[in-house]
């Protein structure tokens, strides 16, 4: 089947139409976490912002207010997830499959209410995984497009588990300092094993690192890749995954 690519950037921003036009322009699906409103004071997109690019690109939930659910207590995280499923779902007209945990900060107890609340899949923010994870509510990603210094790397490959199944991405990571360069190398890395290369970003961080013209070239680079029935949403990639 070969090398599968997917991309979400998290939290509404909206600087996330500017992703959107780059994704339209190298014909790349993209997944977009959004939530009603951003507790951080961060402003979030306008609904027609929001209905335009949910035309042509899947959009998921990220609670209500963009709260960590483990800080929250149990009754106030099931009405962040509940609501914000709703809450999207009628701004949108259409129904939310997708819910991203913000901050990657979760419980057993939050999986079983994303899934109570009608959501089909969640996405984590745990990272250097080249597969789909142990299940729906767990989805790792790959690599966040942000300049991370090596030891976060450490830090979350001794933190969030799965060390064997880590290792190889953590061994990438850490060859190479520079960022984008190690971009590359995770990437063909999935290309050459036939894995997952799952890639996520906020909008706001590329603005202010002035990494659009990076994005544009790496984004231009995967669509030459990565075969067209490949480049999938984060729920067509759960959906093959898991419905198999």
């Amino acid at each position: 089947m070969g090398a599968v690519f997917t991309f979400s950037v998290d939290d509404g921003h909206p600087l996330d139409v500017k992703v959107a036009e780059l994704l339209d322009k190298h014909c790349l699906g993209g997944t977009f976490y959004v939530p009603i409103h951003n507790a951080e004071g961060r402003p979030t997109m306008t609904t027609s912002a929001l209905r335009a690019i949910a035309d042509q690109f899947e959009i998921g939930s990220h609670t209500v207010d963009h709260r960590y659910l483990s800080s929250v207590s149990a009754v106030e995280a099931q009405r962040q997830i509940a609501q914000g499923k709703i809450q999207l779902e009628d701004v949108l007209g259409q129904a939310v499959a997708g819910f991203c945990y913000p901050g990657g900060k979760y419980k057993r107890l939050h999986m079983n209410l994303v899934q109570r609340a009608g959501f089909l899949y969640a996405r984590t923010t745990m990272n250097l995984c080249f597969d789909t994870g142990p299940g729906r509510f767990e989805l790792p990603t790959t690599l966040q497009f942000y300049p991370h210094p090596q030891a976060v790397y450490w830090r979350n490959f001794a933190s969030a588990g799965n060390w064997r199944g880590r290792s190889t991405g953590l061994r990438l990571a850490l060859q190479h300092v520079g960022w984008i360069p190690r971009l590359h190398a995770l990437f063909d890395h999935a290309c050459c094993h036939g894995g997952t290369f799952h890639l996520w970003a906020h909008s706001y961080e590329i603005e202010q690192l002035g990494a659009w013209g990076e994005l544009d070239n790496f984004f231009r680079h995967v669509a030459g890749q990565i075969a067209a029935p490949n480049l999938l949403t984060n729920h067509q990639l759960v959906n093959q995954q898991f419905n198999n």
